[in-house]
This record gives structure tokens, sequence and C-alpha cells, in this order.
């Protein structure tokens, strides 16, 4: 068994709790208020941390809304959470009170399957979400619009001290998926030759990380208005309007690998064309509608499609390391947590360049 120990806070079998403040969606609305819960005491593997920045995924989003149909209510958002430790279990070994650390999508996962035992906790089928999953102990998780946290030991991210921790926060799940994405498919070898489609949230960090493994990065857009932005602010070698018949052929069989970032719904036939035999075209956008797959580019270049999902802890890990060495982080915009429902307005319009980060220490403060 992975949980001998016991998880939750307890004395003589009752379960300890902690009060903790946030701001929850209680319906379909999506609209965040004001909303007081509490989380439990911390285990003797367990490590607690004030939370001071929390990035606004998509995510958040479409569970607040209930956009994919599993949301249970009140929910609190947030899985790319940043802050320091203030207290932890008597067996924890990897941490001490003052700590950077994060927390992503992952909370939990049973830690004895295939998948556990690989270092892909993100595809064990008992993984627990950070926020709006169902705990082991039958409680809902509450994510990190929220005052602090307490989380296993083993799903702890340590953040390198010279990276600002308000710009760290969204590399905890968009970092991580492309990053992941990179590796697992063979990416990081440098002198590739690598496309990244779309330039959100996913999509700039996908080139700030190709760049720093050594790879030659191509931005794929349908604005040739982005075009400035990737080249010359983002360091991207090159930079393709999607739209543009001549540019898209000019660029034909071009590209070792492609990172799809985009969530709108989109042809996948152009981007099979740039690939060269045996690339790749790795998904890690999540359109709502399914896309149409055409087949005999794939036949006749021996091209795959493949989808990629977060990362694992080691690799949670290994993201962070590596933009501390390259000092990446994400060019967000940081709000005030009473301006969270103007940012996911603007989240859905897609106004933002390129992450929100909440202000959570400084602006989150529970009502009289």
């Amino acid at each position: 068994m992975a949980f001998l120990y016991l998880p939750f806070g307890s004395w003589m079998g009752k379960v300890l709790e902690k009060e903790a403040f946030g701001l929850a969606a209680k319906d379909e609305s999506g609209v965040l208020s004001p909303f007081s819960f509490s989380r439990r005491d911390t285990g003797e593997k367990d490590v607690r941390f004030k939370v001071l920045f929390c990035g606004i995924c998509h995510t958040d989003l479409c569970m607040a809304k209930n956009e994919w149909g599993f949301t249970t209510y009140p929910l609190v958002p947030g899985h790319e959470i940043v802050g320091v430790v203030t207290e932890v279990g008597a067996k924890v070994t990897k941490f001490n009170t003052g700590d950077k650390v994060g927390v992503g999508y992952m909370s939990r996962s049973c830690l004895s399957c295939d998948s556990c035992s690989d270092g892909e906790e993100n595809y064990c089928p008992k993984m627990i979400p950070t926020s709006g999953g169902k705990d082991y102990d039958d409680t809902m998780t509450r994510g990190g619009y929220s005052d602090h946290m307490v989380c296993a030991e083993d799903f702890i991210i340590r953040i390198p001290d010279n990276l600002p921790l308000d710009g760290v926060a969204p590399l905890l799940c968009a970092g991580v998926t492309v990053y992941s994405a990179m590796k697992y498919h063979g990416f990081d070898k440098p002198g590739m030759h690598i496309g990244v489609v779309g330039l959100g949230g996913l999509g700039h960090v996908g080139v700030k990380f190709a760049k720093a493994l050594g790879n030659k990065v191509t931005v794929v857009s349908t604005s040739e208005r982005k075009r400035e932005e990737a080249i010359n602010r983002l360091g991207a070698d090159a930079f393709l309007v999607s739209r543009d018949p001549k540019q898209m052929e000019d660029a034909v069989g071009t590209m070792d690998g492609i990172i799809d970032t985009a969530s709108a719904t989109h042809p996948l036939l152009p981007l099979l064309g740039l690939l060269k035999n045996k690339g790749k075209l790795v998904m890690v956008g999540a359109p709502a509608k399914p896309l149409e797959l055409p087949v005999f580019p794939l036949i006749f270049g021996r091209k795959m499609v493949v989808g990629s999902m977060i990362g694992g802890i080691k690799e949670m890990q290994e993201t962070v390391d590596l933009a501390g060495k390259h000092n990446i982080t994400a060019d967000i915009e940081l709000i005030s947590a009473d301006y969270v429902n103007t940012a996911m307005e603007r989240l859905a319009k897609g106004d933002v360049k390129y992450r929100f980060v909440i202000d959570v220490a400084n602006t989150l403060k529970p009502t009289p």
C-alpha cells in the first residue's frame, strides 16, 4: 500500500482541521465570491505553506463554468500555486519552514501503479487534482485561490531562489505541459527545428523552453500581428501565418516536431505538411470540438499525431530547475483578488499576455 501513513492530521481517530479562506464558484455562472472552508491539519508527511501567488489557467475558467460537465460546487480553483512553507510534518525530509515551494495540477496519486513507478503520476488512474477533485478521505480538493495550502510532501515542488515567484507560478502547469511534451517526444535535443502553434499561455512558454533546449523555433499563428512579439520579445527564429498559403507552402517539410497549444478548433492538414518525414505533431491544447484528422499525410510520411498532459513530479521539478538555469518565467499580468471575475471574462476573450496571476498574499482578505 502506498499510503500506510496517515495523510491527515488526527488525534484518537478524530480528523483535525484548520480554517482557510478563498474564492469559490458556487454555480455554473462561474462567478467567484468569498468562501470560508477548512483544510486538514498537517499530517506527518504533509507540507503546509502560505500561498503568495496563484496563476489563472484556462482550465480554471472551464471548471468554474462547468464546461466539461463534472464540476462539483463550491469550487475553489487554482493549480499554479507558489508560496512559502509555514509548517512540515514530523516525517517530512525534503522541505523546511521558509522554503519557496509550489503545487501544480496534482495533489496526490497512488504512488504504486505502473505510471507512478515510471514517474508519470499525471497518468495515474487514481491521480487527485489539486482543485475540484475528490481526495482519498472523500473531501473535495480546494485550489490555490486561497490563503494557504497543505499537500503531501511528494507533490511539492522546490522553487529556485533566483526566480520571482509570481512569474514562476504558471510554469507549474503551462511550463511543465510544454516541457514534458518536448522531453518525452525527443524535442529536447539541440539543433532540432520545432514549431509552436499558438502564442498564448502555453505557446509563449513553449517558445522559451524550446529555445533554452537549443532548438530553432518557428511560431505558427493565425495573426500577423503577433510576429514582432514572437521574434523580438520571445526569441523565436521565424514566424508563419497559418492562413497565408504561400508562407505555409514555403515551410513544407521543414520541422522535426510541432507543439500545438491552440484551444480553438483548427485544421491539422497544414500543420502536418510542415513536418519532415517521421515528424510528430503533439497536441497539448484542448479544443472543445473534435478535430478532423487527415490520414494520408500520416501514411505517406510516417508522421504521428499524439497528445500530452502536464507532467510527472520529476518533470515538474526539472521544468522549474531549467527555468532557474535560463531565467525563464511566464509573461504575466499581476492582479488583485477582487479583479478575478474581470480577469476570467478577459481570459474567455483571449485578452491577456499571457497569464493572469493573482497576488494572493497581499490582496485576498477575509470578509469581516
